[in-house]
């Protein structure tokens, strides 16, 4: 009888673990924070700055990819049911993407410390990416979709695919190229039809509810990784990156004054203006090191501080609510 009471005991303090309400788009955070580091490794080639500053924002994206991805698991054999039912979500089961897009990130990330690892990560980030592109998909044509669902959440998995050529630039594989430009067909292709789709329900309907406001940054997403990923493949910067670029950095500034604005709650939703910000960064690190003029390095200089600010608030904002509970709370 005294047995039975404490099991009874324990597995009800398990269903209260605040492991329940662990968001996924808390792996939007080891996106921003790996494209801070790849930014910080620009930053020294370019500039000179301090090298160990990406390498430590590097492994702080391992350690909290690490956390996240234990806690999640353990989520998942705990509370399945919750985890199904934000994968089945319409708007919040596209940030499932999260999650494989900062597996490619991290390949980038270890690559200078183990080539072989990274090569392994970037196989398992890409195989995972595409299947979730293909499911999300698949999942969108079959079903009635709501117009007010079309969000810049939708733009997740497509992005995702870009990122498999991101990443995958320098790998040595035969058959890694072709991956790369399938990546690239599928995600640009995903993109302009989304980011269509998107704009068009801002423009006609009832605005998002305010915790969706900084997934707006996501907007910039398919311009700045869109860029990253063509020039990979191409090996140069031409004409259409730079068009990729720039409308990148005009939308950004656009979207800029009305996600960063006084009376917004904070919650984990915040992560996600983290990587599409940093994709923008990389690219302007990128185009400026090819143009090579001052007004180019002054835009990438700029926006990296910009960014590294952006993230340190998030970051520490973050921190206070998960030590206050407010973070893993229904």
């Amino acid at each position: 009888m005294g047995v039975s009471h404490i099991m009874d005991g324990t597995i009800a303090k398990s269903k209260q673990s605040p492991l329940q309400f662990l968001p996924v788009n808390l792996f939007g955070s080891v996106m921003g924070i790996s494209g801070l580091a790849l930014a910080w490794r620009w930053s020294h080639e370019l500039f000179g700055t301090y090298s160990f500053i990406g390498e430590l924002i590097g492994a702080l994206a391992i350690i909290i990819f690490i956390i996240l991805s234990t806690s999640y698991l353990i989520k998942f054999f705990m509370y399945p049911q919750k985890v199904k039912d934000e994968f089945n979500n319409p708007i919040v089961g596209n940030f499932f993407g999260t999650i494989t897009i900062a597996i490619l990130l991290l390949s980038s990330v270890i690559a200078p410390y183990s080539k072989a690892l990274s090569e392994i990560v970037w196989v398992i980030g890409t195989v995972l990416t595409i299947v979730l592109a293909f499911i999300i998909v698949h999942r969108l044509i079959n079903q009635k979709q709501e117009i007010l669902h079309a969000t810049p959440a939708w733009l997740i998995p497509g992005v995702g695919t870009l990122d498999i050529a991101v990443a995958g630039g320098t790998m040595p594989f035969a058959w890694s190229e072709e991956i790369n430009l399938f990546g690239f067909a599928v995600g640009s292709i995903l993109a302009l039809v989304f980011f269509t789709l998107i704009f068009s329900r801002l423009m006609h309907h009832d605005p998002m509810p305010e915790k969706l406001t900084p997934s707006l940054m996501v907007l910039i997403a398919p311009f700045g990784v869109g860029f990253l990923a063509y020039t990979n493949i191409i090996k140069d910067v031409d004409m259409f990156a730079s068009i990729l670029f720039y409308f990148g950095l005009f939308l950004g500034i656009v979207l800029f004054g009305k996600v960063f604005k006084k009376g917004l709650p904070f919650g984990a939703s915040w992560w996600a203006v983290s990587f599409p910000m940093a994709a923008v960064v990389n690219a302007a690190f990128k185009y400026a090191a090819y143009v090579n003029i001052w007004p180019l390095k002054a835009i990438a200089a700029i926006s990296l501080i910009i960014l590294t600010i952006v993230l340190g608030v998030i970051f520490v904002r973050t921190l206070i609510f998960l030590f206050k509970g407010e973070l893993l709370k229904a």
